[in-house]
């Protein structure tokens, strides 16, 4: 097949603004370290409504310096789910600490509050994350987190805009961050966003990002050991344009999302993800299906290269953690642990999603659904 007929898994939402911003950085002798930094973490602190932004190079630098800026370390624990991708648990790892997982709710597939409240007298951190840009219970994490004493790290890198009770995810937290990798609602290319009310954990973020220097600047006084973390003006200019147009690239994969759920119904061997709760808003970062309960995985793998071999980009998401070799030699995790974790993850499967995604091309992918499914039954 034509590589041109291909329907890709994602794709950036960049137009000539987009162009014309990260240009005029170009032209200027400041590239990095210079006006659009403190830009961008404005425009971000006010559209998500926080006190504070700081942009780093990576929502995986966003979860590391706030672990580290807490002084979580070799002792201490960090509850989070084994559903999710794998920069959620290793930023737990980098700082020495150790991350526990606990099993996920079985319908929006997010850390279960239930199993999270089986915490220890190490447990320093609880790490949810808003899966597929679905918003967590996060007033029960918090009344978790409060009974112990416990910091909230909110790992929100897959739902810039969503919202509970108008409240934005990434904010109800000690901190939150967003991602900008071009798969994501909006892009930096490479990039994120930590967002807190906590204005000394900003400070402190905004040291330990530049190598550890002080507010003054001085290029070669290190206050602390920091980082090479920092998010440069062309790619903050970038973020600042993109973000003039977040609220229609929520709307535009809305309408995918519901145009999927549309053209999916009467599928009786797929799962589609249901709309958002009566007060939320989900700004969608993929658009993820499950095949039933019981479906072998070798089935789902079948399916994946049906829809491959007609040209149609997908991907199963995610893999569990706790099943990945390091963390099975790391922390002695094994198969059968986690059973809700591993019946989703041998199920799923990431469709085409995109804010350009029209109708004939979602309509081109429902029928290669539908026919990869009929090529597979033979393996239920």
């Amino acid at each position: 097949m034509n590589h041109a007929d291909e329907i890709p898994l994602s794709g950036p939402d960049i137009d000539e603004s987009d162009i014309q911003a990260v240009t005029a950085v170009l032209r200027t002798p400041q590239l990095s370290l210079g006006p659009r930094v403190p830009e961008f973490e404005a425009a971000m602190a006010q559209y998500s409504g926080a006190q504070h932004a700081v942009a780093i190079n990576s929502g995986t630098s966003g979860l590391h310096l706030v672990n580290h800026a807490l002084g979580l370390g070799p002792g201490d624990e960090v509850v989070t789910t084994p559903f999710s991708f794998v920069a959620s648990s290793n930023s737990v790892l980098f700082v020495g600490a150790t991350p526990v997982f606990a099993d996920i709710n079985p319908v929006t597939w997010d850390l279960d509050p239930e199993a999270a409240a089986a915490v220890t007298s190490r447990t320093k951190a609880l790490l949810p994350v808003h899966v597929f840009g679905r918003p967590c219970p996060m007033p029960r994490y918090l009344q978790i987190a409060q009974k112990i004493g416990a910091a909230v790290v909110e790992d929100s890198c897959e739902a810039i805009g969503t919202t509970i009770g108008g409240k934005h995810a990434g904010t109800f937290g000690t901190a939150g961050m967003y991602a900008f990798y071009p798969n994501k609602q909006m892009t930096t290319g490479e990039g994120g966003i930590v967002i807190t009310n906590d204005g000394a954990l900003a400070d402190l973020l905004r040291s330990l990002r530049n190598q550890g220097r002080g507010a003054d600047g001085s290029w070669l006084a290190h206050e602390r050991l920091g980082f090479n973390f920092r998010l440069p003006d062309i790619l903050c200019a970038l973020g600042t344009s993109q973000l003039k147009r977040m609220e229609t690239f929520i709307a535009h994969r809305q309408r995918v999302f519901e145009l999927y759920n549309h053209h999916l119904a009467g599928l009786e061997e797929i799962i589609c993800p249901a709309p958002a709760n009566s007060g939320e808003r989900i700004s969608w970062f993929v658009y993820v299906i499950a095949l039933r309960e019981g479906t072998p995985r070798e089935r789902r793998d079948a399916v994946l290269a049906e829809l491959r071999q007609r040209g149609i980009g997908c991907r199963n998401y995610f893999s569990p953690i706790h099943l990945q070799p390091f963390y099975r030699d790391r922390l002695g995790l094994r198969e059968g642990m986690f059973p809700i974790t591993e019946s989703v993850a041998a199920r799923t499967i990431a469709l085409p999603f995109f804010n350009q995604l029209g109708e004939g091309e979602v309509v081109r992918v429902a029928n290669a659904l539908r026919a990869a499914l009929a090529a597979t039954r033979q393996l239920v």
